[in-house]
Order: C-alpha cells, then sequence, then structure tokens
C-alpha cells in the first residue's frame, strides 16, 4: 500500500487532492484518515533511509502476521501503525518525517510487554519495529541534526 509521494513542482493543495483521490489511499484510509497520511506527507524531504536493523524488519514482519492470522481481533491499530509495519517489513526506504514518528513512538514503550493476545501493545510496538526500529530511528534523528 504504497502512500503517494508528491512530485518536484506540484504545489502543497494539488499534491493533496491527488493523493486523496488516489484509488489505494481512498480503497485503505477513511477520508480523515487519508487527509491525516496526505498531509503529513506534503513537506517530506526527497531524502530517505532503508539502513533500520533487521530486527525491525522482522518485528514488523511478525506484527503483519499475527494480523493476518488472528485478524486482528482486539482491532489493535491504526492505518497510520499498519502502513508503517507495511514499509519496515518490504524493506522500503522511509522519510526522515516518518523516522522522526517512529521515534516519538518510544512514548509507547510501556505497553511492549504486552501479549499479542492480551492486547495491543506488543503488537503495536513490534509494528513500529519493535526496541530496534525505535532505538534505531531515534539514534538516527539524533545524527541527523548534527
Amino acid at each position: 500500500m504504497p502512500i503517494p509521494k508528491r512530485e518536484r513542482n506540484e504545489t502543497p493543495d494539488a499534491f493533496i487532492n491527488r493523493c486523496m483521490a488516489d484509488a489505494t489511499m481512498v480503497d485503505e484510509y477513511a477520508e480523515n484518515q487519508r487527509y491525516a497520511i496526505c498531509a503529513d506527507n506534503v513537506y517530506e524531504s526527497d531524502e530517505t533511509f532503508d539502513d533500520y536493523p533487521q530486527a525491525a524488519t522482522r518485528n514488523a514482519q511478525r506484527a503483519l502476521k499475527y494480523r493476518k492470522d488472528s485478524g486482528n481481533p482486539k482491532d489493535c491499530g491504526t492505518p497510520v501503525g499498519w502502513a508503517r509495519a507495511s514499509q519496515l517489513a518490504n524493506r522500503e526506504p522511509i522519510s526522515l518525517q516518518t523516522i522522526k514518528r517512529m521515534a516519538a513512538f518510544t512514548r509507547h514503550k510501556q505497553n511492549s510487554d504486552v501479549p499479542y493476545e492480551q492486547g495491543c501493545g506488543g503488537l503495536m510496538w513490534d509494528a513500529w519495529g519493535g526496541d530496534e526500529g525505535i532505538e534505531w530511528a531515534i539514534e538516527k534523528v539524533a545524527i541527523l541534526r548534527k
């Protein structure tokens, strides 16, 4: 489920309109979620990174497999969280803005030990890359700030 990217000379309004009308986005997200995702991607820089740890990829793959196999009985996660899991699981390059959101996800660390079957904490922690993915994001942001 790739999220549309803004074209080099595309205005922010034109990008959001195109992104909101994208067939995949319409199929995957409610209107307010589409808008949040599209607006979040308006000002991303062109630079992307794919040097996150393999463990982050494995964590995201494990979360996606559980979601598929179990049917996600507790209805865990948001479309943005599952999009992040797909990006990491597929080793897609991610933007600095996305890395910053991953680093901010550390606020959920206190719920990361909740087993998948008992709640959403551990599942969504893994969807965002788990310990290895979040730690990588925090370090990457710190390095890029210098």
